[in-house]
């Protein structure tokens, strides 16, 4: 197998950049990484997590950029640089994986896009549900019509942040919406398409005197209901109770927590399904309930193998560039732009 040439520009301090990096690391038969770049302030913001670099090379933007042996970047500053230095990759011809959703510039995004679209090249969104197993089965037996005629998606994704997170938060419109929310809507968007109507309700607890909006809500309309999109910064237990709720004229699948983390020392990027999907399912007369609790996986290394896939023409991207900009344009209307 061809080992794919990748680099890493940025780190972010409260998203998923070390554990990509540190996926990478765990599959040399598939990447070989050429070294990484810190852009921004990201040496003073993010010195802690600088140490997991610790062993390759730390080059220039422009060298990666320029260096044409690189095919692939991991683009992982933060969120609002990142369409930035995404669309700096796209211009020079690489693959990209992009942390999760892009900066708040639909102009940029739109731009990024469009640039990889000529391009021909791969472009790979970090949503963080698009692989775990149980939540793709969910949204294949919805898309296939197993699960009958959908009226209603529920999803829930809160935690309980300091007052540095969410002052964070302050960075962007729709605050907990934009960071956390875009999972969510990604998941709604799968199984029910686009909505008639996005009704967004962000708002600011006020806690410690921070009015960053940290606790948020959008409603999504489609022909037979409203589907919910619930984030919060400040719920405490909310880890466990992120859920995705899938209800229709047959059946309910309740798939909760979404995932738990079962490696408390974080030697491994190891994750579970923490309790189990519930299934209630109409009968001739009445309704039966069966749970089960999943086996583990792995998020990220499923996340990162499919991209090494994609970029050397193994499989192809089921997230196309037209389902992408659209998601994005939801976003940001769920997030009051």
């Amino acid at each position: 197998m061809r080992k794919i040439r990748i680099a890493q520009i940025g780190v972010n301090m409260y998203s998923h950049s070390c554990e990509i990096f540190h996926t990478i690391k765990m599959h040399p038969e598939v990447f070989e990484i050429v070294g990484y770049t810190l852009v921004e302030d990201e040496r003073e913001t993010c010195a802690e997590k600088i140490k997991e670099f610790d062993g390759y090379p730390e080059l220039t933007l422009e060298e990666i950029l320029n260096d044409k042996s690189i095919e692939a970047v991991a683009v992982e500053t933060d969120e609002i640089h990142l369409t930035k230095y995404a669309i700096m990759a796209a211009e020079h011809g690489k693959h990209i994986h992009m942390e999760k959703p892009g900066s708040q510039s639909l102009a940029d995004f739109e731009e990024l896009v469009n640039t990889v679209r000529k391009n021909g090249t791969v472009l790979h969104l970090g949503y963080m549900y698009r692989y775990n197993p149980y939540v793709s089965d969910c949204i294949k037996r919805a898309n296939s019509g197993e699960l009958g005629e959908i009226y209603s998606v529920e999803t829930h994704m809160s935690r309980t942040d300091g007052e540095a997170v969410r002052s964070w938060l302050g960075s962007f419109r729709g605050g907990m919406m934009f960071y956390l929310g875009c999972h969510l809507i990604d998941l709604v968007l799968q199984i029910q398409g686009m909505p008639l109507e996005v009704l967004p309700f962000n708002t600011a607890t006020g806690y410690g005197d921070i009015n960053a909006e940290d606790n948020s809500l959008a409603l999504l309309k489609y022909p037979r209901g409203y589907s919910i999109v619930r984030v919060a910064g400040t719920e405490i237990g909310g880890f466990e109770r992120r859920q995705l709720v899938v209800m229709s004229d047959r059946v309910t699948v309740e798939i909760r927590p979404l995932e738990f983390n079962v490696d408390a020392d974080k030697k491994k990027t190891r994750y579970a399904q923490g309790v189990a999907k519930r299934e209630a399912v109409m009968g001739d007369s009445s309704w039966s309930s069966s749970t089960y609790t999943s086996e583990q996986f792995d998020r990220y290394e499923n996340m990162m193998l499919a991209f090494g896939a994609m970029v050397r023409g193994e499989k192809e991207n089921p997230y196309t560039l037209d389902y992408e900009l659209a998601l994005f344009k939801i976003i940001l209307k769920c997030c009051g732009m």
